[in-house]
């Protein structure tokens, strides 16, 4: 028995209920307006539907709802993979304020609303009173179709998601390709000039230094011989000057100690002189004006020059720009390869084909079964000779959840021709079918508690009897509830809450009992008609509930 206990604090209409739930089938009436269907909104918003600040009690700062459930073995499992506590008890809590931030828990434990949706998919199973809306709609009849087939559309779903990208990405270099002609022909052009240079990392610097020093040759020259003249003329050169002054004071050194020092000087002075003259000859023996040297280095420096003008860098960047817009049109030959995107392209189209292939063929192997439950469910229902066929056929356009449309089409009597529900079913007819598709799939989900809220909306008299009957077989196996307004089903229900408004300190709220004996017949006599219902309302609702009785069903 999953659910088994229910609080619910300053939720819309209600202050303060707590509802304990029974195995098997439970039938929840009540006046309209008392609030039946808000039980099912409150447990839609443990399990992490969207909070809103309109479900919190007028005068009340927050709404706090909790539900406790038997965690069977798979819910235990996601649980510890969740990193939440993975006992047997299962307790979720969901509190909402006045300016609509919600906060949840799982176990005590902190929890996202996406996780609370998680956990809830393997909990419960809801059909509104609306479900038959959802029978026109192809997407929705797949997803239903997938589900009872119990088919896994998420390697489909992958993929599609790799087509998609890959044929995004054939897509984006063919527009590049188109677009970028202009762009390797710029750069193919600037890597010629620079092609026809050559030049090193490591070249300028020292060729603009030797084109300086040529550049200034024979100013050089000049200056050395000039230099040469001055330290080493017979008469008035430097060297001469130093001698005579050697030669005047080495007479009196004898006399003066400090001569010698002075002279020891001028012998320092005389040497180097000696030194600088050498290096002076040398130096215009061996560097005369190469006129052939400085037009080669003229021309190699004018290179230079006018393509870092033309390019707008320093002439010391040119070898890392040449370096640059090479590794540019590399990356355009390596996007613009075509056949390799296109080889990808056709390879992912092919693996999502083949899936896709795949779980057309688990559709259409369930399509036949489905057809078959819903349409033996529907001679029940006042249906006889009426037929469901789910219809597969190859979409337009392949997608996220396969190649295939799934309809459903109906003959609502023997002898006719299937066709679009939406054609050739009534408002009832449309209840009913809507129904049979419920117990069908409902039969085969993982869920342990399964909610109909209001489905059999537009259906009376015998069939609803049969509405009854059919969820009572399943409450044999599972844990059903059911919010209805037709005594016939809530006679067949093993348990019986009723949902009443009373008045408290604060303003009307929504209370539950369990209904048992006298309430019970009271309740069922009500629905049959009339608020103080005849002494032969109570005999029929007496009667209903005898022959619909039996033993409820286990955990």
């Amino acid at each position: 028995m999953p659910l088994q206990r229910m609080t619910l604090h300053n939720f819309v209409v209600v202050e303060s209920l707590e509802i304990d739930f029974e195995p098997g089938f439970t039938a929840l009436t009540g006046e309209t307006g008392a609030g039946k269907s808000i039980l099912i909104d409150a447990l839609q918003m443990i399990l992490g539907a969207r909070a809103d600040a309109g479900l919190v009690r007028e005068g009340a700062g927050r709404a706090d709802l909790s539900a406790e459930f038997a965690a069977p073995a798979q819910v235990q499992r996601w649980l510890g993979d969740a990193g939440f506590d993975a006992g047997g008890e299962l307790l979720l809590r969901r509190t909402v304020d006045t300016s609509g931030k919600s906060r949840g828990w799982i176990n005590g434990i902190p929890a996202t609303a996406s996780q609370l949706r998680e956990l809830g998919a393997a909990l419960l199973d809801i059909h509104g009173q609306h479900a038959w809306q959802n029978l026109m709609q192809s997407g929705a009849v797949r997803a239903l179709l997938d589900a009872f087939a119990g088919a896994e559309t998420q390697e489909v779903q992958k993929c599609w998601s790799a087509w998609r990208a890959a044929t995004q990405a054939l897509q984006a270099a063919r527009e590049a390709q188109a677009s970028a002609g202009a762009e390797r022909e710029r750069l193919q052009w600037q890597i010629s000039e620079l092609d026809k240079l050559a030049p090193k990392s490591d070249e300028w610097e020292p060729l603009n230094a030797q084109h300086n020093r040529l550049s200034h040759a024979q100013a050089l020259l000049d200056a050395a011989q000039a230099a040469a003249t001055h330290l080493g003329d017979e008469e008035a050169s430097a060297r001469a000057t130093l001698t005579r002054a050697l030669q005047a004071l080495a007479p009196l050194e004898h006399l003066e100690p400090r001569f010698g020092e002075i002279s020891a000087l001028l012998g320092e002075s005389l040497a180097q002189t000696d030194e600088a003259l050498r290096e002076l000859h040398a130096y215009l023996r061996r560097d005369a004006l190469d006129t052939e040297q400085l037009h080669q280095l003229d021309e190699r420096v004018a290179q230079w020059l006018g393509l870092a003008r033309r390019f707008r860098r320093p002439p010391e960047d040119l070898p890392d720009l040449l370096a640059s817009w090479k590794a540019q049109l590399a990356a355009l030959d390596r996007g613009s390869d075509l056949d390799a995107l296109g080889a990808r392209e056709r390879e992912a189209q092919a693996a999502y084909l083949s899936a896709a292939k795949l779980l057309s063929q688990e559709r259409k192997k369930a399509a036949g079964r489905l057809s078959a439950a819903v349409t033996s469910t529907l001679q029940k229902l006042g249906m006889e000779g009426g037929q469901l066929v789910v219809d597969i056929a190859a979409c337009a356009q392949p997608g996220a959840m396969g190649i295939d449309d799934v309809d459903f089409l109906v003959a609502g009597h023997a002898g006719l021709t299937p066709r679009p529900i939406a054609k050739v079913a009534s408002g009832g007819e449309l209840s009913r079918i809507a129904l049979a598709i419920a117990v069908a799939t409902s039969a085969r989900g993982s869920a342990g508690t399964l909610i109909f809220d209001e489905v059999d909306s537009g259906v009376g008299g015998a069939v609803a009897e049969t509405v009854g009957l059919l969820m009572q077989q399943l409450g044999r196996t599972r844990q059903v509830l059911a919010v209805t307004h037709l005594p016939q089903v809530a006679a067949c229900a093993d348990h019986h809450l009723v949902v009443t408004k009373v008045r408290t300190p604060h303003g009307p709220s929504s209370t539950v009992v369990a209904a048992q004996g006298t309430e019970r017949l009271a309740e069922v006599a009500r629905m049959l008609g009339g608020e103080k219902p005849s002494r032969a309302g109570l005999e029929h609702a007496r009667e209903m509930l005898g022959q619909n009785q039996q033993p409820a069903g286990g955990d």
